[in-house]
């Protein structure tokens, strides 16, 4: 795909224009100083209808009621004898007011509804979807899945209806954890993308950005369905979900065998480092302020770690994106959940690493900050410098490329592996990420061990692939992005 020149109009937020590298692209800012235009946003919408409750249905449905007030009903809609029941109610959803109903009922009244079902539940009941959704209705996604499943199968959208998407750019609980924690801190959330695939009804922009401002979003950017999916489906296949569970398990097994450090310090010195440090400066000062922290000799080490794990993560993020394009990685993820019955999916913390990182993260008190180890810091930035170049090469927004990166590891992903581990950072997250981050991680870890750490022993690194780091655009994308980076960190229990 080719980079597209992306933009919109608004009649109810204000639009502005940021500069990323050579391009201009148009935002909105959030924040809770907005809430007051919602009505305008939702004009026509008397009723918003939230179908699903997995990993992104009890943030937003709960975010929108929060920020909605007596605006516009949110109704939950489930299936019938739905495990999620119980806890919708938990979350203040109930029969009794209307606002928790069967799913294809609440589709059939509300005038918008978001769909954030698992994505093989897009594949199986897309048809009866779409039959119980009324002419001028908002279709609303959080993800392109469905998109790259039509096109597979030779299917189209109705096109009597509005089909919108707004993407968080973080897990779903990331999205009710910052929108609780900066209630009074205007302009708090995860940050999230937009798209229009459909305007029947000519107020489809003004609806998506509603819904965007109503999560928290402190801002939103543009993009299309089929970039959205492109870029999140191989993302978390790479650096944000699979490529950080290869790293640090590569890593560890580097500092045990070839370093000879105990369990606790290779704990310290692979995963606590990414978590702690490494992903602390990149969230507030780029990539870029990683390397400028380390001393002359520390850069030697990074750039020799960055220079061999890049390859490894161009390698690696290309195939992944050729998977996902060509509509191979769509089928694999509904083939494999139509095996979850009999091949639940597994455990994923039962290496060694993770089992020592439950008594380090015991101690943090004591042990205090994880060191800021050089090598670690190179080959994270090398891997994740390569999937960003990657998604440049075929042409997606900057704004895009730094969120699917870089900021969603940093600033929502990552801290969930700091404070319980691996399984907890993926298993929050959707299904079709889970069964991705499970099929991908063990190739960077085996290609990073096998390639990368093998030509830094060998003295074979090609210096190549530092040489574009201090001068690469990303930088100067962050540094913009980092400026409407709200103040609160997320705070993972």
């Amino acid at each position: 795909m080719s980079h597209e020149a992306l933009d919109f109009e608004t009649a109810v937020f204000h639009k502005e224009y940021v500069t990323l590298g050579e391009r201009r692209e148009a935002i909105v800012r959030g924040g809770r100083h907005l809430f007051d235009r919602l009505p305008a946003a939702f004009a026509g919408v008397r009723q918003i209808g939230v179908i699903g409750w997995g990993s992104q249905g009890p943030a937003q449905a709960q975010n929108l009621r929060d920020s909605l007030g007596d605006t516009v009903k949110v109704v939950v809609g489930l299936r019938e004898g739905s495990r999620s029941l119980d806890a919708a109610r938990a979350a203040g959803f109930t029969e009794q007011d209307g606002t928790l109903g069967e799913m294809f009922a609440v589709m059939a009244a509300s005038d918008m509804v978001l769909l954030l079902i698992s994505d093989a539940a897009f594949a199986d009941h897309y048809e009866e979807i779409f039959a119980a959704l009324r002419p001028g209705t908002t279709l609303g996604l959080s993800h392109g899945f469905l998109l790259g499943h039509l096109q597979d199968v030779g299917e189209t959208f109705p096109q009597d209806i509005d089909i919108v998407a707004v993407c968080p750019k973080g897990m779903g609980p990331s999205v009710r954890a910052l929108y609780m924690q900066g209630a009074t801190v205007n302009g708090a959330g995860i940050n999230a993308s937009f798209a229009v695939e459909q305007d029947v009804t000519g107020r489809a922009v003004d609806r998506a950005l509603g819904w965007s401002v109503a999560l928290g979003a402190p801002f939103t950017f543009q993009t299309t369905l089929r970039s959205e999916y492109l870029s999140d489906l191989s993302g978390e296949r790479a650096t944000l979900l699979a490529g950080v569970h290869g790293i640090v398990e590569s890593l560890y097994r580097r500092y045990r065998d070839h370093e000879g450090m105990s369990g606790h310090d290779a704990f310290r010195h692979s995963a606590e480092c990414v978590t702690g440090p490494v992903s602390r400066i990149i969230s507030k000062d780029g990539l870029i302020g990683v390397y400028r922290r380390l001393d002359e000799a520390e850069r030697d080490v990074f750039r020799d770690a960055y220079s061999a794990a890049y390859p490894v993560g161009l390698e690696l993020t290309a195939e992944i994106y050729d998977e996902v394009s060509s509509g191979n990685e769509i089928r694999s993820v509904i083939l494999a959940s139509g095996r979850l019955d009999r091949f639940p999916m597994g455990k994923i913390d039962q290496t060694d690493i993770w089992r020592v990182g439950h008594g380090v993260r015991a101690h943090r008190d004591t042990d205090g900050e994880a060191p800021l180890n050089p090598f670690t810091a190179g080959v994270f930035c090398g891997v994740m410098m390569a999937q960003a170049d990657l998604l440049l090469e075929q042409g997606h927004p900057y704004s895009e490329i730094a969120n699917e990166s870089v900021i969603e590891a940093v600033d929502s992903l990552n801290p969930y592996m700091h404070a319980r581990g691996v399984a907890y950072m993926v298993d929050n997250c959707s299904t079709t990420a889970r069964l991705g981050a499970r099929k991908w991680a063990p190739r960077f870890d085996y290609l990073l061990t096998q390639a990368a750490y093998s030509a830094v022993d060998d003295k074979t690194v090609d210096p190549a692939p530092f040489e574009a780091f201090e001068g690469h655009v990303v930088h100067q994308v962050l540094e913009v992005c980092s400026r409407m980076r709200p103040s609160v960190d997320i705070f993972v229990q």
